[in-house]
């Protein structure tokens, strides 16, 4: 285990985070992330800090993809900061970040899991108008394990964890800490 002082000497921008967030991952979320995108400096590395227990995965996208076309647009560096709890959504906000551009703080944990779904489906009507009802179900099913298996092959880029490793332990909730992270190289350094 390194030393977290001289991790934080290594990236003492890491201790002055641009945006800070925290709680779930939503629109409100969002919103604030925004408000404090624009009021961020313009220019150096940005570091953005986060710890959540999950939320709206698609808002967790939507953040990532802001900072992505940031750092496309400007050529400006985005850091990942996790404090305390990255989970669900978090992580899935944590793999639009390239690994050498992650950080987790001591004692952080990420969970990563399978995407959640809960839906009941009436089945009322003309018959030959139910088969439409249950494809267009079954096509959302179909486009979130897409979506899903899209972000868990970024978590993965980079790291010692392969794809098929996390698929098969998403479904269990993986927890992982600080330390372990580092080790499988899904980020780069704990401070």
């Amino acid at each position: 285990m390194s030393d977290p002082q001289s991790s934080l000497q290594r990236y003492p921008l890491l201790a002055t985070p641009h945006v800070r967030l925290q709680g779930p991952v939503d629109h409100a979320m969002y919103q604030n992330f925004r408000d404090q995108l624009l009021g961020a400096a313009p220019e150096g590395p940005l570091v953005v800090a986060i710890s959540t227990l999950g939320g709206d995965p698609e808002v967790a996208r939507l953040m990532a993809d802001e900072l992505r076309l940031l750092r496309e647009a400007t050529g400006r560096e985005a850091l990942f900061l996790g404090k305390v709890a990255v989970y669900s959504a978090g992580a899935t906000f944590m793999s639009g970040f390239p690994v050498d551009k992650r950080f987790l703080t001591r004692g952080t944990r990420l969970m990563l899991h399978e995407r959640q779904m809960q839906s009941s489906i009436e089945l009322a009507g003309p018959l030959r108008a139910l088969p439409a009802v249950l494809k267009a179900k079954l096509a959302e099913i179909e486009q979130s394990i897409a979506i899903e298996e899209e972000g868990f092959r970024a978590i993965v880029a980079g790291s010692q964890v392969d794809f098929e490793e996390l698929r098969r332990r998403a479904p269990y909730n993986w927890y992982i800490e600080a330390d372990e992270a580092r080790a499988l190289g899904l980020v780069l350094d704990v401070i």
